[in-house]
């Protein structure tokens, strides 16, 4: 094709081919770089982070081939631009796999001449619009007929304004070629000016675009995915706190139990939240003073996170109130308490302590279920309790949960506790971890200066689940 020539602009000469060969050599290295860093992000597709990541890829793989493609152009000059010959029918069976492919942004150019009403067609945008490189190149006229009707007006009025008003050409269409396969094409050109300064001709460089706007469409796609899946996260967990606060005991530093009596224990508890994850955990703790006088003390972990698990934990704490209340001893409480997991549509697991402390006796009734043993510091040290049997909530039915009694005195100290409590150690090096305050609980003043210590020691760790800490202490 003959380069353009307007009256205001003198046609460019291409630039040597050793700047443009060292540019083509760093944009196929940085090609290489970034497909191994594509095929590193395949997944199944069900996580939006990694479809985004990948889409991502995607856009770069394209526009490093746009580049390389128009940097071999620029290298070889317009000779590179001739109508490439039709494939021989032996090759036409193999070619559709790699058709799109070798369309993917290529450039046309073409130029019409309004004095002499002639069209001139680069062999690129043959290609482009899927034509025939033996027939005649389609005049301004002819050229919407390609087009998709609603994309119709778009290129009239660019076109309009390129002739009549002398301004440049940029814009988007859709054509439809013979195949019936739907491209879309990003066109830009200018007006040559004749020595009076009317227009003699138009040029334009036509550029498919197809996988181009493909790519940005479903990164669009993954970014409006990710940002809904954010929304939905924080949506969940403010839903799970607000369950949680509204379900845990509304009490904040220390709590004595019962409040008539002169027997009574002085109570305090912390909630730890995760560290690494942003939703709500199942954990649980509670005391609360009985009809009878009695006092329930009681912590638990459901497994898992969200609003799920923060709404079952509120029914099987719910199910601990009500039972107690109803007189429910603690090995019976929670054989129910299984029956009412093993029965819930969506299987879980849970763990559960729960206590009955009687105040005119100081005799402390308890089960558990899979559940780390309270611990009892007495006289500056501290001991496991010895564990009746009890299987996880849920794991299977029909369980049956022994009890045990432990008489207390005056002056000591019971801590309940669940998993999370003391982040990356075995259930036997937590418990250790939590005997070694024992000296520091002797010096303290009440419940709530001993969970102090506990979360000085431990709320500040890496903590990947959350955890519950409740100290109860005899006072008389």
């Amino acid at each position: 094709m003959p380069p353009h020539v307007s009256a205001d602009h003198p046609a460019a000469q291409p630039p040597g081919r050793g700047p443009v060969d060292a540019l083509i050599s760093q944009t196929r290295r940085l090609r290489g770089d970034v497909d191994a860093v594509r095929r590193d992000t395949q997944s199944d597709g069900s996580n939006p982070r990694e479809r985004w990541q990948r889409a991502l890829c995607d856009l770069a793989l394209h526009q490093l081939n746009d580049l390389d493609e128009h940097l071999a152009q620029l290298r070889d000059g317009p000779s590179a631009a001739s109508p490439a010959p039709a494939a021989a029918p032996a090759d036409r069976a193999a070619a559709p796999a790699s058709r799109t492919g070798a369309l993917l942004s290529r450039v046309g150019s073409a130029e019409w001449n309004l004095l002499t009403d002639e069209a001139s067609w680069s062999g690129e945008l043959y290609q482009i619009l899927g034509r025939d490189p033996a027939a005649a190149p389609l005049t301004l006229d002819e050229l919407p007929a390609l087009v998709l009707d609603e994309d119709r007006p778009m290129l009239t009025s660019m076109v309009t304004h390129c002739l009549v008003d002398a301004k440049p050409i940029d814009g988007e269409f859709r054509i439809v070629r013979p195949d019936g396969e739907v491209r879309t094409v990003h066109m830009m050109g200018e007006p040559v000016l004749d020595s009076d300064g009317s227009t003699a001709s138009m040029w334009a460089v036509l550029r498919d675009v197809s996988e181009l706007r493909r790519s940005q469409h479903a990164l669009s796609e993954t970014r409006d995915s990710l940002q809904r899946d954010r929304h939905h996260a924080q949506t969940e967990h403010r839903l799970a706190v607000e369950l949680q606060e509204a379900v845990l005991p509304p009490w904040r530093g220390s709590l004595r139990l019962p409040h008539q009596g002169p027997r009574t224990l002085d109570l305090a508890a912390r909630y730890l939240p995760s560290s690494t994850s942003a939703l709500i955990g199942g954990d649980w703790y509670d005391a609360l003073e009985l009809a009878n006088g009695d006092t329930l003390l009681s912590v638990g972990d459901l497994t898992g996170h969200g609003v799920a698990v923060t709404s079952g934990m509120a029914t099987l704490l719910g199910a601990v109130r009500g039972m107690a209340m109803a007189g429910t001893q603690p090995g019976q409480l929670m054989s129910w308490l299984n029956q009412l997991l093993d029965a819930t549509v969506q299987p879980a697991l849970g763990s559960a302590v729960c206590c009955r402390y009687r105040p005119d006796t100081r005799t402390l009734t308890w089960a558990q279920a899979g559940h780390p043993a309270p611990l009892l510091f007495r006289d500056g040290t501290g001991h496991r309790l010895n564990a009746p049997d009890g299987v996880l909530l849920g794991a299977t039915s029909g369980a049956v949960y022994a009890q045990a009694e432990e008489s207390l005195r005056v002056g000591d100290l019971l801590l309940l506790h669940t998993d999370g409590l003391v982040p990356r150690h075995s259930r036997t090096d937590s418990v250790h971890r939590l005997l070694d305050l024992a000296p520091r609980f002797g010096g303290a003043h009440s419940a709530q200066d001993c969970v102090r210590l506990v979360v000085e020691e431990f709320g500040e760790s890496e903590r990947a689940d959350d955890a519950c800490v409740l100290v109860a202490r005899v006072m008389s």
